[in-house]
């Protein structure tokens, strides 16, 4: 029997994490890369499966009234979509999920290539190399906001930092 025949699942899965998309000659152009793709990835079918939710539960009849308002309940992500015709709100789909996989990329892409400099640059991978990175990571990417304030960076570098130093401390217990 080859190799290939007698692959899981799990021996899949578990090669996701080796690096097999890009060989650009060095880990970290390899590791910035990756991340930036796979999380790209993700933020296109977070982007698309919004816009879905919301146009279900518009077209659904539902009287806003009966629904109750989440506090900070998220507003509509694509506002254009309900464009002139089909090809302008498919234009507006299209940008706006760019711009949601960018971000994801983005956040994903940075905060691989920080914590691998950091651990390179310092000899050691820690919480501090984690919180670091998240904390730049956040504030990059509150930078892409639209109305980006000074205390949006705060907080975005803030949360980026306690999720990147939990995300390190939850990796080293399971």
């Amino acid at each position: 029997m080859s190799n290939l025949e007698t692959r899981t699942l799990m021996d899949d899965l578990r090669s996701l994490n080796k690096g097999w998309l890009f060989d650009l000659g060095h880990p970290l152009l390899n590791r910035v890369a990756e991340s930036f793709v796979k999380a790209a990835g993700i933020g296109a079918l977070q982007a698309v499966s919004s816009e879905i939710y919301f146009t279900v539960v518009e077209g659904s009849g539902f009287d806003s009234g009966t629904v109750p308002k989440l506090p900070g309940a998220r507003k509509r992500r694509f506002p254009d979509l309900r464009g002139e015709n089909y090809q302008k709100s498919l234009e507006a789909m299209v940008k706006n999920t760019g711009k949601e996989s960018l971000q994801w990329g983005l956040a994903a892409g940075m905060l691989s290539g920080l914590t691998y400099g950091l651990r390179e640059a310092r000899g050691t991978h820690d919480w501090k190399n984690s919180a670091f990175a998240g904390a730049v990571t956040g504030a990059a990417l509150a930078l892409t906001l639209d109305d980006a304030s000074h205390e949006q960076l705060v907080q975005c570098a803030i949360t980026g930092a306690a999720i990147s130093t939990a995300a390190n401390l939850l990796n080293d217990i399971f």
